[in-house]
């Protein structure tokens, strides 16, 4: 069996929450290992080599060589537990792998040919991708590192679906047992939106074009009011007048 990636662990005899916030506090990452025909065990990794490995792709999907103490375990990342806000890893599941059963894991997506694609050369689509990994089970001696998508045939709207997919003989599609779903696709661009500036700037000009409309009206109707009143001066000294 062909392992890419090995991890020296502890095991670990306490457990619980104040013993796995000491071993974070002590820069190691709790994680259990469990599956095939023995107990589950509880472990410990360095969690600064485990930062590095989760950076690498390949660590999710291929099977990994637990190293603890003199023995050593074929296994597969199951779940990876995060700090919600900070750059650590809380808790890591580890599932073993036997050479006589079969193994279900995620597998990455590998899209090429889309620069040459009909759709995207001549036609001037844009790539969509629905998918970006499938859940694949087979015997650990078939896993595949990844899943190769060719999009060099490709036209504007056109899609690739799981039952075009060129799967390696013994691997089998998780979801394909309940629909043909597809993968990625080329699709035409959508019409360009005004940018917010252009927006903004015409609105400006229409205001600015009202103002002096507005003015005008505003002194209109001012000068409508003020006609009553100099009407009425007007009148005053003639009352006086007749009062002599």
């Amino acid at each position: 069996m062909k392992t890419s990636f090995e991890l020296v662990a502890e095991f670990r005899e306490t457990q619980g929450k104040g013993a796995s916030r000491r071993l974070r506090h002590e820069g190691k990452v709790p994680a259990i290992l469990y599956g095939g025909h023995s107990e589950a065990k509880a472990l410990t990794l360095s969690h600064q080599k485990l930062l590095i490995m989760l950076d690498n792709e390949r660590f999710y999907s291929t099977i990994l060589s637990l190293k603890v103490g003199d023995q050593t375990q074929a296994a597969i990342l199951k779940d990876v537990q995060r700090h919600p806000f900070k750059n650590a890893i809380v808790h890591v599941d580890f599932q073993r792998v036997e050479d006589n059963q079969k193994i279900r894991i995620s597998i990455p997506l590998h899209f090429v040919g889309a620069a040459v694609s009909p759709g995207v050369k001549t036609q001037g689509g844009l790539v969509s991708h629905m998918r970006t990994e499938l859940e694949v089970t087979c015997l650990p001696k078939d896993l595949p590192e990844f899943i190769e998508v060719d999009l060099s045939g490709l036209s504007l709207n056109e899609s690739i679906h799981m039952s075009q997919l060129k799967i390696p003989p013994g691997v089998e599609l998780v979801a394909l047992a309940k629909e043909d779903a597809a993968v990625v696709a080329i699709h035409s661009p959508r019409a360009e939106e005004p940018e917010p500036t252009a927006v903004a700037a015409t609105a400006a000009e229409g205001a600015a074009a009202a103002a002096p409309a507005a003015a005008a009206a505003a002194g209109t109707d001012a000068a409508k009011k003020a006609e009553p009143a100099k009407a009425d001066a007007k009148k005053e000294p003639a009352k006086k007048d007749a009062k002599k």
